[in-house]
């Protein structure tokens, strides 16, 4: 089995360890490109299709890479919600590691939601961050990657 030319791009510094095994798992199973995307040094282990990149620290130097590189049909990883919206403006597939997929037809809305988050989060009406991931939440974002995987597989 072998996979048609997409890529698997992770935005690396804020994903969780859990959501990365998944993914190293699909790189070693189906030979898919996965690159991990951070600004600190990443530890990996050794698959041929897998690689990280580390990039300068500063405000946004990883999404930038990781967009200056996506193509048409490359899923991106991310909980960042800007970059998914580019990434969609650019071809791409975008999925948190909640398992939440982001598409052309939601991200506006859910961009909105962000930035009235963003305002709430400033007047000190909303506090804390994410709830932490749930197994529920591991299962949803495996099966978007199956399903996406499956897409590409070539038998």
């Amino acid at each position: 089995m072998t996979v048609a030319a997409a890529s698997i791009w992770v935005d690396a510094d804020a994903c969780p360890n859990v959501i990365k095994e998944i993914l190293y798992r699909a790189a070693e199973r189906t030979g898919v490109n996965v690159t991990l995307i951070a600004n600190q040094p990443l530890t990996t282990p050794r698959i041929p299709s897998l690689r990280s990149i580390q990039v300068a620290p500063g405000f946004d130097v990883a999404d930038n890479e990781i967009v200056k590189r996506v193509a048409p049909g490359d899923l991106v990883v991310t909980a960042d919600i800007p970059l998914a919206a580019e990434v969609i403006a650019k071809g791409g597939d975008a999925i948190n590691p909640r398992g939440e997929r982001y598409s052309a037809d939601t991200i506006r809305g859910i961009l909105g939601m962000r930035d009235f988050m963003d305002t709430m989060r400033a007047s000190g009406n909303v506090g804390g961050g994410p709830p932490p991931l749930t197994l529920a939440n591991r299962n949803a974002f495996a099966q978007h990657l199956d399903t996406w995987l499956a897409r590409r597989l070539k038998f």
